[in-house]
């Protein structure tokens, strides 16, 4: 099993997201979050960090920049029992990331919109949360990922009953989700784009 010590939150669907942290808190995990759903977190009272604190880069360029950081990704993907990846990790000031709570922009919602323009699609593609989703995935034997606020209680009683840690198969069932999520995000973009006349981009 992993105990979850440090979590990253960034939701799009804010639905649950306090009542997580606040759980999530009240369990002695380190919240960190970015932009809006930080200011959720906190509007509720509970602690959080901003996830620029961690990296020591502000969120930047119209939020296109928030979580593309070796700090993130390195304490997200490292292998925990890997002396050279724990090296890595003390050389750098990593810390371990254990629990990423991420859901998407929603492209699908953007594009259905009448008159939307093909600037406003492009800037409803989330880069820095499938990014983090796919890493947490692939990393499913240390770290809890969660795209869908339904799994939240189900998360939390598991680390209830476990003294804050989820089992291997859940991480796995979790992380399977996960690349069913993104995969069905590239398809509904790239199904957008074929419809944009190329001659048409200007």
């Amino acid at each position: 099993m992993a105990k979850i010590e440090r979590a990253i939150l960034s939701v799009t669907d804010k639905t649950g997201i306090a009542e997580l942290a606040s759980e999530l808190n009240a369990m002695g995990v380190e919240v960190l979050s970015t932009g809006g759903t930080a200011k959720v977190i906190r509007d509720a009272g509970v602690p959080v960090r901003d996830v620029s604190d961690l990296t020591g880069f502000p969120e930047m360029m119209g939020g296109r920049v928030k979580t593309l950081h070796p700090k993130v990704h390195g304490g997200i993907l490292a292998i925990r029992d890997d002396a050279e990846h724990r090296k890595a990790m003390e050389d750098n000031g990593i810390v371990p990331i254990d629990m990423v709570v991420v859901n998407l922009y929603a492209f699908e919602k953007t594009v259905a919109k009448e008159g939307v323009t093909l600037a406003e699609a492009i800037e409803n593609i989330d880069i820095g949360g499938p990014t983090m989703l796919r890493s947490s995935a692939k990393n499913f034997r240390y770290v809890t990922v969660v795209v869908d606020p339904a799994d939240y209680a189900r998360v939390l009683d598991e680390m209830r009953k476990n003294d804050g840690e989820t089992m291997l198969s859940t991480r796995f069932e979790l992380a399977r989700k996960v690349f069913a999520t993104t995969a069905a995000y590239d398809t509904a973009i790239t199904a957008y784009l074929k419809g944009i006349d190329p001659a048409s981009v200007s």
